[in-house]
């Protein structure tokens, strides 16, 4: 009994310093949700309006640029993966990939071949675990993203997408991040990035960016080509970087949830080993009691 009396406790003290880390990575996470969701609020009217801009020049313009422009027949096409650094996020991670490879199943049924573009460790280790070709990685910011970094993935891909499939690039450019919606629900998103869906008088309803309502009108200086040039790389980068910011904070709310419930169940935990540490100890006085009355009554009889 006393042998099992200090293995309940040696599991008890154990679970108790996993609670303590896991709550104490809860209140980090929750400290810093708050201005991750800050961040997607500021950033995700300028990434719509962008979208808009576009959307209004390449509709009402005769212009054929190269980033609006369907190729006749895409033959390769760019996914962008967004994935955490870090684990202990729940499914978060796994759920993007899940995603991404719904897409690239679709791309490849198309007959497209894909080119993965990787953001995040846990994308570049699934790739590499299962020894996968991906063109590119880009890791250890996800918590935190900075512009520069979106604007270096934009200009790759943007680079890549101009080229096109006949001198190694690709005809096509999608993008998969999970959309922060609120701190219970995070969904994964598909985005076309490139080239550009030219979409007129719909609803945002799944909160990609897609102009809600009737194009606003636009008078182009000096011309249309000029304001694509301009536009179209920005909108590429804006778009990049909001799909990021969304991702951090759909990672932070999903890393909060995991730690919250690894927290409750750590307490339950330590509940069922108490109870079980008071039994063996009840047990283990019942038997000693026992075994003095045993002996009493034994002494008893001898005399």
């Amino acid at each position: 009994m006393g042998a099992q009396m200090r293995v309940y406790r040696q599991r008890i003290r154990s679970v108790q310093a996993t609670k303590k880390i896991t709550r104490a990575m809860e209140l980090i996470a929750a400290s810093r949700v708050v201005k991750a969701r800050q961040r997607v609020e500021q950033s995700t009217p300028y990434a719509i309006a962008l979208t808009r801009a576009c959307s209004a020049v390449a509709t009402h313009s005769n212009t054929d640029h190269a980033l609006t422009t369907e190729r006749d027949e895409p033959k390769r096409a760019a996914v962008l993966i967004c994935t955490s650094d870090r684990g202990l996020a729940g499914a978060y991670s796994v759920n993007a990939i899940k995603k991404a490879a719904e897409l690239i199943e679709r791309l490849q049924g198309e007959g497209k071949e894909v080119v993965p573009y990787l953001v995040g460790r846990k994308a570049v280790s699934y790739y590499k675990f299962r020894r996968r070709e991906f063109a590119q990685e880009w890791t250890g910011f996800t918590d935190s993203p900075d512009f520069e970094v979106a604007k270096e993935v934009g200009d790759v891909l943007t680079e890549q997408f101009v080229d096109g499939s006949a001198e190694g690039g690709v005809d096509e450019v999608h993008i998969v991040y999970t959309r922060f919606v609120s701190m219970v629900n995070q969904e994964p998103q598909v985005v076309r990035l490139l080239p550009l869906e030219v979409v007129e008088g719909e609803a945002d309803a799944d909160g990609d960016g897609v102009p809600d309502g009737p194009l606003p009108l636009y008078e182009f200086e000096p011309s249309a080509d000029d304001v694509l040039d301009a536009l179209l790389p920005k909108y590429v980068n804006a778009r990049i970087y909001n799909a990021f910011l969304q991702a951090s904070a759909s990672e932070l709310a999903a890393r909060q949830r995991a730690m919250k419930s690894a927290t409750d169940n750590a307490e339950e935990l330590i509940k069922t080993y108490t109870r079980l540490a008071n039994q063996a100890r009840q047990a283990e006085i019942t038997q000693e009691i026992s075994e003095i009355v045993g002996g009493a009554s034994a002494l008893a009889d001898a005399s």
